[in-house]
């Protein structure tokens, strides 16, 4: 069977394809977008246990930000409650607040090397970064040994990219924090995460966009170099989608599987099956009667090998967990983050280090413990290691987190994406210009 046409097909609803979506739909661009989930939010979603909204995937959702301009093309607020501090350290068992002194303050009371450290921040904000091979790690290494600092570094970088400090480019991690304003203002949705998607997909319905969930793209019908149709299976159902512009949120690995590697031509499909490097992470959500932590936004560790931070969402949103409770959320990376590895052994490394630091963890109900790997990654690509948005296909883009800007993390690259995918494809209906290819 055939549908009528629509001017974009946008295949994944998760945070890249649904800024995509909306802002095309902003545009007054007859769009379709899909997912084989039976929700919105891809790996950023939230489910309920028990009672508790659990967050799946992203939990702190960016203000002042592409993701939240994306929201107000379509006039639907931005549900989300920003901490104050919006996040601390754990540095020696001390919560250190360094909202108002920075990186200066941060490092200074703990290595005689922090106006050295400081002064490559200034010089990254510059323009002038560190050769791409190097790792944070090997960086680091040359201005200091201090293991508290090394620590702190790796669990930035676990935070923001998933990625351990000797598997994540020096150059990507100061592009972030140097240059792209590093996360300073950031929220928690009280309906969970999903509640943003939710809002989302109202407000593309509202502008005319038509949403189909529990649908699965099965094919791309090409001509001529780009694509004019997209197979999907709905409801027991194969139809083919006549469309004039195609985005995908799933990732270049599993486009191919879509058209077969040949109509993306050897380089780009070689491209797509090697530089890609999909990162993990473990989600822990649990829930205390008793309160382990006194902040309401994220806690960074310094002495952490696994854990690099947590939240207790109950906090700022009571309405994540029944009364009397306290819902926390925990995030460690394995090691390593970007190969295989041993999911129990890691795990419990990351369950022993919440036992260590937090006494009352002991008589804590576990809700859910999420190990984000493989075809379900924490990012389909670690910083550094992206694949361009442009596809060989005239009219196919990519958005999320394996094209996202170099040094981009969370769901604001993923926004990111989505806005320029956007512009291309406007463009390209418009008939003002063709995108450039990808070699």
């Amino acid at each position: 069977m055939e549908s009528p046409p629509f001017d974009a097909v946008v295949i994944g609803a998760g945070a890249g394809g649904m800024s995509a979506a909306a802002r095309l739909v902003a545009d007054r661009r007859k769009v379709l977008l899909i997912d084989s989930l039976n929700r919105l939010g891809g790996r950023a979603g939230s489910e309920v246990i028990d009672g508790f909204t659990v967050n799946i995937g992203a939990i702190a959702i960016e203000k002042g930000s592409t993701f939240e301009e994306t929201f107000a093309l379509l006039g639907v607020p931005l549900d989300v409650r920003e901490p104050q501090p919006a996040t601390v350290f754990s540095i020696d068992g001390k919560i250190v607040n360094i909202s108002k002194g920075g990186w200066g303050m941060l490092l200074g009371g703990l290595t005689k090397q922090a106006a050295r450290i400081g002064a490559k921040f200034a010089d990254a904000r510059a323009g002038d970064l560190p050769e791409a091979k190097l790792s944070t790690k090997e960086w680091l290494a040359k201005y200091t040994r201090n293991e508290t600092v090394h620590g702190l570094f790796r669990n930035l970088c676990a935070a923001i990219f998933a990625a351990n400090a000797d598997e994540l480019p020096a150059r990507a991690f100061l592009v972030y924090f140097a240059q792209k304003g590093a996360f300073k203002r950031f929220g928690f949705c009280p309906r969970g995460t999903q509640g943003l998607w939710d809002d989302l997909g109202a407000g593309i319905r509202r502008h005319g966009g038509e949403i189909w969930l529990e649908t699965r793209a099965k094919g791309l019908r090409i001509e001529g170099g780009a694509v004019t149709g997209v197979e999907v299976e709905r409801g027991g159902e194969v139809l083919t989608i006549p469309t004039r512009a195609v985005i995908g949120n799933m990732g270049p690995r599993a486009a191919l599987d879509l058209a077969g590697a040949e109509a993306f031509g050897a380089g780009y499909a070689g491209d797509a099956r090697r530089l890609p490097r999909p990162a993990a992470n473990i989600v822990i959500n649990f829930a205390t009667r008793e309160r382990l932590v006194e902040v309401p936004g994220l806690i960074t560790f310094s002495a952490t090998r696994r854990l690099c931070n947590i939240a207790e969402l109950s906090a700022m949103c009571p309405e994540m967990a029944p009364p009397g409770w306290h819902l926390h959320v925990a995030y460690a990376v394995p090691i390593p983050a970007l190969g295989d590895f041993d999911e129990q052994t890691e795990t419990e490394a990351a369950l022993q280090e919440l036992r260590e630091n937090f006494p009352g963890f002991a008589d804590a109900r576990i809700l859910s413990i999420r190990v984000m790997r493989g075809d379900w990654p924490a990012q389909r690509s670690c910083a550094g290691y992206d694949m361009p948005q442009e596809t060989p296909l005239a009219n196919f883009w990519h958005v999320g987190d394996a094209v996202k800007e170099y040094g981009d993390g969370g769901t604001q690259a993923c926004a990111v994406t989505g806005q320029r995918a956007a512009a291309l494809a406007a463009a390209w209906l418009d008939g003002r210009r063709a995108p450039q290819a990808a070699q």
